[in-house]
């Protein structure tokens, strides 16, 4: 197949109710959202822009060399959010791979962005996403961790998405895998998705994935080591602080 020519689209808004403000909580002299720019800089996969929801966020990201692009504020996900922005950073449709990076991981490991682009070697996928294995028990029980129905060949990092759930499925001996909400976008499969009505399993279990699901399209899982780590709560703030302290060196 012809090589990928991606982009990286991070979708941010400031409405946030557990934590307000979110993209631009200071994290050692920086906005969060920017942190996440330069993790997804350093991945070098193509260019990156922010898809700003309010001109706050994209004033932080332009103030330090990004680009950004303003988008309306009303719109229901972060894909529909991306869409927008992508034909106006793209309206020739150079880019054929999406890269939608959530703005709320600012310690994320470039390596896990770039993991998110090998499905797409294989020309039926239209969507890849990443999943890491639950590890503990309170993700398998959990519902706010979402579970992908996957199963790995010996050997293999990648394999199809066949359902995701807030359950813990599926039963029986054997790992559950804790999806990770980063996806990786053949360009046509977005335009299709963000045209298509929520569907009765995405409203069932409120998660969007399953639209793409139930209208036939493939999603296929990179496997990663473990989950990036979020931000949602002052408590994640401060975690995320204590992750990306400056280094310092060891006294002589």
């Amino acid at each position: 197949m012809a090589a990928q020519n991606p982009i990286v689209l991070i979708p941010a808004r400031l409405a946030a109710t557990r934590l307000p403000d979110k993209p631009l909580a200071d994290i050692h002299g920086a906005p969060m959202i920017v942190h996440v720019w330069r993790r997804a800089i350093e991945a070098r996969c193509g260019p990156v822009v922010v898809a700003a929801g309010d001109p706050a966020i994209a004033e932080a990201v332009e103030r330090a060399g990004g680009r950004a692009i303003l988008t309306g504020a009303q719109h229901p996900s972060g894909t529909d959010r991306i869409f927008e922005a992508l034909g106006k950073a793209d309206p020739a449709g150079a880019h054929d791979v999406i890269v939608n990076l959530q703005g709320d991981l600012p310690a994320i490991d470039p390596a896990d962005v770039r993991a998110v682009l090998s499905p797409l070697a294989d020309p039926a996928v239209d969507i890849a996403t990443l999943v890491a294995e639950c590890r503990e028990d309170y993700e398998r029980r959990e519902p706010s961790v979402v579970k992908c129905v996957t199963a790995f060949a010996p050997g293999r990092r990648v394999a199809r998405a066949l359902y995701v759930s807030r359950a813990p499925v599926p039963t029986g001996d054997g790992p559950l895998y804790h999806h990770v909400g980063i996806y990786a976008f053949r360009r046509a499969a977005l335009a299709r998705f963000v045209a298509l009505p929520p569907s009765a399993l995405e409203t069932r279990e409120r998660l969007e994935q399953l639209r793409a699901l139930e209208a036939g399209m493939r999603i296929d899982a990179a496997l990663i080591d473990k989950v990036p780590f979020g931000v949602d709560t002052p408590a994640d703030l401060d975690r995320a602080r204590a992750l990306l302290a400056p280094r310092r060196e060891d006294s002589p």
